[in-house]
């Protein structure tokens, strides 16, 4: 089946700023407990049109991601009809590639895909989602903690999964209310542009 996303991503998750897996390096925590929000700009998956949606999945990792046995929930836009919810949950199951041909057999326990309402505003690390009453991020710049003085980081990841470019900020608000659930207010935000296409 060919298919290819291209859009604008935004992650959350409960790492000090930066995220050491960006780096191959373990999670700050031991743990990780983090989400993924692909807002499709343009797609499509074979002759389904996946234009304008939007598409969270949320895990609760009990260690690194590369550990696996992780816990998902999978939101998908509900303005997708059947078909398009269907191609979304066949991208996010693994078998066709992207990065979720990588992650997703790093969480055997799902959820979903869940339809929820989305309310998207993409504005670089100013970003912020609003999944229904499942999951909401807004994301801010980070602060120097002396001055107070707004920093801009960001990094190029040429074997970056999920991104090769992004922002880096800070959450506001950061939780996940459903069959998984965490809260991690102050924590790492990035937020990019992505360009997938399947094998």
């Amino acid at each position: 089946m060919d298919w290819r996303l291209k859009g604008t991503v935004v992650i959350a998750c409960n790492c000090d700023y930066g995220c050491p897996c960006n780096f191959n390096a373990l999670p700050t925590q031991g743990k990780c407990e983090g989400t993924w929000t692909w807002h499709v700009e343009r797609g499509a998956f074979g002759e389904t049109s996946l234009d304008d949606l939007n598409f969270t999945v949320a895990v609760n990792w009990p260690g690194a991601i590369h550990e696996g046995n992780g816990e998902a929930l999978i939101l998908v836009d509900e303005r997708a009809d059947q078909a398009q919810r269907d191609a979304i949950a066949t991208l996010v199951g693994g078998d066709v590639g992207g990065p979720w041909g990588v992650l997703a057999w790093t969480w055997p326990t799902i959820h979903g895909p869940k339809p929820v309402p989305y309310d998207v505003r993409l504005d670089g690390v100013n970003s912020r989602v609003k999944a229904g009453d499942s999951y909401e991020v807004v994301s801010e710049t980070i602060k120097n903690p002396v001055t107070g003085a707004e920093v801009h980081p960001g990094a190029r990841l040429p074997e970056g999964i999920v991104f090769k470019e992004g922002d880096f900020g800070s959450s506001t608000t950061f939780r996940v209310s459903d069959e998984v659930a965490f809260e991690h207010p102050g924590k790492y935000t990035a937020v990019g542009p992505f360009d997938y296409r399947g094998p």
